[in-house]
């Protein structure tokens, strides 16, 4: 059997509620599992792989951000350092952030193994709790040869997805993480691990971002529209530092007349600007009036990973052609 390392973070899926009923309030306790202790209520793990726990956090996935992203590049790396011959990875993450994680993980890891994040809807102490068969499934996939290639992977409720493309698209729903555009990539069903596409977007370990060295990335914030906004919220991103900012904009990427007025003050200040829309699904295209603003667009991808995208682009370049050719890449 492969040697499959698992990472926890913390999240709903390692989080401890009052009682078996505790399906929403259980993050006021307080009780999160680590992963050796999460690992253990999963005793099937041994029938599918070789697997190696590593505590690294037990907190929600509210609190996670670059420092822990880097973090875990770097453990992930160090692994694969000391024993080539790992298998793959699973990081149990909490589903608020874990797309996010994703993506990064996905834009940034420079190792050829797997790597399947997954989480859980249901706390560890839940009836009916969704925890223990994701991590099965993702230790599943993550030794699966067939998971090679194709960046970081996301798994919950039996389905695989792509880091680059899933969301999540309900608060309390077992069926929230969905790719809108183009499907799940495959299935982990109880007698086999089955792939029908693969991703064409560059992803880990070939390509360019390396944040070896790096204490942060630069600012880049995210400017929700909607009727009647203005341009405070931009300016005060601006004035702030934001080397970057991504709209979430009325689809097909529009925004008010008072927020295109401050995002191109902010452009002509050497901010780059970036159009993304607030429907969950479908491309921005660059209109004339985009294109004459000289601002650029995000492609399908949602505003939260439009960011991550801009400011790892950021690390590199600030050529508006070079980042068009990033958010077209990636």
């Amino acid at each position: 059997m492969k040697k499959v390392v698992l990472i926890g973070t913390g999240g709903t899926i390692a989080s401890v509620g009052r009682h078996s009923r505790d399906l929403q309030d259980y993050g006021t306790l307080g009780k999160i599992l680590d992963a050796p202790s999460l690992a253990a209520r999963v005793p099937e793990l041994a029938e599918v792989a070789e697997v190696v726990t590593i505590p690294y956090r037990a907190v929600p996935s509210t609190q996670l951000g670059f420092a822990e992203w880097r973090e875990l590049v770097g453990i992930i790396h160090e692994q694969v350092a000391a024993d080539p011959a790992i298998g793959g990875f699973v990081v149990t993450h909490g589903t608020a952030s874990l797309e996010e994680t994703a993506y990064f993980l996905s834009l940034t890891l420079k190792c050829a193994q797997p790597v399947v994040i997954t989480g859980a809807q249901r706390p560890s102490s839940a009836i009916s709790g969704d925890g223990p068969i994701n991590i099965l499934n993702a230790v599943r996939v993550a030794a699966s040869d067939e998971a090679r290639g194709m960046g970081a992977l996301v798994l919950l409720n039996d389905e695989i997805q792509a880091a680059r493309e899933v969301t999540k698209t309900s608060t309390f729903r077992m069926q929230t993480f969905r790719t809108p555009d183009f499907g799940v990539l495959g299935q982990a069903d109880a007698d086999s691990v089955n792939f029908y596409r693969r991703p064409v977007r560059k992803a880990a370990p070939d390509t360019e971002f390396d944040i070896a060295g790096l204490t942060g990335l630069p600012r880049v914030d995210v400017a929700y529209t909607h009727c009647d906004a203005d341009g405070v919220a931009i300016d005060a991103y601006v004035a702030a530092g934001a080397k970057g900012i991504v709209t979430a904009g009325f689809a097909p990427g529009f925004v008010t007349p008072a927020m295109a007025k401050a995002l191109e003050v902010a452009h002509a200040a050497g901010v780059v600007v970036a159009m993304s829309c607030r429907a969950g699904s479908g491309r921005v295209f660059r209109t004339t009036r985009i294109r004459e603003a000289g601002f650029l667009v995000a492609d399908n991808l949602n505003p939260q990973k439009a960011r991550i995208l801009l400011a790892l682009a950021l690390t590199r370049t600030s050529d508006p052609a070079e980042i068009a050719r990033m958010f077209a890449t990636y």
